[in-house]
C-alpha cells in the first residue's frame, strides 16, 4: 500500500523526468547543471540544453562531494577525480596502492579530503598533501566550517585533525561503537555522528559533553542541517525527525520535532539552503517538501517503483533534483514555499 497524499498541495506537474538508467546514489548542482552520481563509472549531467553522460572512473563510484565549480569523486580504481560543469576532468590523486577511495569531503579554500584503507588524506588549496593513519578504517569525513580541521569518524569515536599543524596531536572524541558518518554543525559548536545502531551521537566541542539521539526504527543514513543550523533533519524513521540545536546545549534535554508521518520509511533528507524547509525521500518513492515551522507539506513526487536514494537543491533553492534505486530521476522548479 502506498501513500497517495491525495489532499496535499503538489508540484508534480513541474517535474522534468530524467532516465538515469542506473541506481542514483547522489545528486548535486554545479550552477544550473544537475549532476547525478551513478553507481558505475558515470556522472549524468542535466541542464536546459539536455543530458550527457561523462565517464569518470574505471569501475564503481564510491564517494562524491560537490562545491562551487566541481564535483569530486572517489572510485574503486584508486583515483580521486574533479569534474566541472562542462565535464572537464582533473585527477586530484591516485592511490599508490590502488586502494579504494571510499570517502570524500570538500573544505575551505579548495581543500579536499579522502580516505583509502586506514589513512585519511588532505590536499590543501596550495596542492600540499598530508596524511594521517586513523585508529581504524575511516567511515566518514567532514571539514569544520572554519579553519582547516578535519573530522574522521571511525570505530569507537572521532578524531579531529589539524593538517596544517604537523606537530599537534589529533584530538580524540570517544564513544563505543561503529561511527559511520560525521558532520559539524554550521556554527562549529557541535559534532554529530551516525552509528551502526539506530541512533546518533554527538559532542559539544567546547567541553566534550556527550549527546545521544535515539528513538529510530533503523540506522540513520541521511542527515542535513536546516538553513541557519537550527535543526538537524534525519532519516531512519517513518517520519522526518528534526533535532533542535538553537541553544547552547543543542538537543540535550529536548524532544525532536516530528514531521510528515507516512506508511514508508524516510530514506534521504535534504534541507533548503535558504528557507526553513526540508525535502524528504521515502522508501516507496515519494518525495515531500516540508515546512519546518508548521509542518505544511507539498508533494514533489508521487510514490513509485523503488526507494528515493538521492536528493539535492541548487544554491538558490529554486530547483530540487532526485534519484531512485532503480534509475529513475528528475528535477522540479520550486516556487516560494
Amino acid at each position: 500500500m502506498t501513500d497517495s497524499r491525495a489532499d496535499t498541495a503538489s508540484l508534480t506537474d513541474r517535474i522534468r523526468a530524467i532516465k538515469a538508467g542506473a541506481p542514483v546514489f547522489g545528486v548535486h548542482f554545479l550552477g544550473d547543471v544537475a549532476v547525478f552520481v551513478l553507481g558505475e563509472e558515470v556522472l549524468l549531467f542535466a541542464d536546459a540544453g539536455g543530458e550527457r553522460r561523462v565517464g569518470v572512473h574505471a569501475g564503481a563510484i564510491l564517494a562524491a562531494a560537490a562545491a562551487d565549480w566541481r564535483i569530486v569523486t572517489g572510485g574503486d580504481d584508486g583515483r580521486l577525480v574533479a569534474t566541472d560543469a562542462q565535464g572537464n576532468q582533473q585527477t586530484v590523486a591516485t592511490d599508490e596502492k590502488r586502494r579504494w577511495i571510499d570517502h570524500v569531503a570538500l573544505g575551505p579554500d579548495g581543500a579536499v579530503a579522502w580516505s583509502a584503507g586506514k589513512t585519511a588524506f588532505v590536499r590543501t588549496g596550495k596542492g600540499e598533501v598530508r596524511f594521517l593513519d586513523a585508529p581504524s578504517t575511516p567511515a566518514g569525513l567532514a571539514f569544520a566550517p572554519k579553519g582547516l580541521r578535519l573530522a574522521i569518524a571511525h570505530y569507537n569515536g572521532v578524531t579531529l585533525w589539524f593538517p596544517n599543524y604537523v606537530d599537534a596531536a589529533p584530538e580524540k572524541f570517544a564513544w563505543k561503537g561503529s561511527h559511520l558518518g560525521v558532520m559539524f554543525s554550521p556554527d562549529g559548536r557541535f559534532l554529530v555522528t551516525s552509528m551502526q545502531e539506530p541512533m546518533l551521537h554527538g559532542w559539544r566541542l567546547a567541553d566534550g559533553k556527550d549527546m545521544r539521539m535515539s528513538g529510530y526504527a533503523a540506522r540513520v543514513r541521511s542527515l542535513d542541517w536546516s538553513a541557519g543550523g537550527g535543526f538537524l533533519a534525519t532519516s531512519g524513521s517513518d517520519q522526518v525527525i528534526l533535532w533542535p540545536f538553537q541553544g547552547k546545549d543543542g538537543p540535550m534535554g529536548k524532544q525532536p520535532r516530528l514531521l510528515a508521518p507516512a506508511q514508508a520509511r524516510v530514506g534521504v533528507v535534504a534541507c533548503h539552503p535558504r528557507q526553513p524547509v526540508v525535502a524528504a525521500g521515502y522508501a516507496d518513492g515519494m518525495v515531500l517538501l516540508l515546512r519546518i515551522d508548521d509542518g505544511a507539506e507539498i508533494l514533489a513526487r508521487r510514490p513509485g517503483a523503488s526507494p528515493v536514494t538521492a536528493l539535492g537543491w541548487d544554491a538558490a533553492g529554486a530547483r530540487l533534483a532526485f534519484g531512485t534505486e532503480d534509475g529513475e530521476a528528475g528535477e522540479a522548479g520550486v516556487l516560494q514555499l
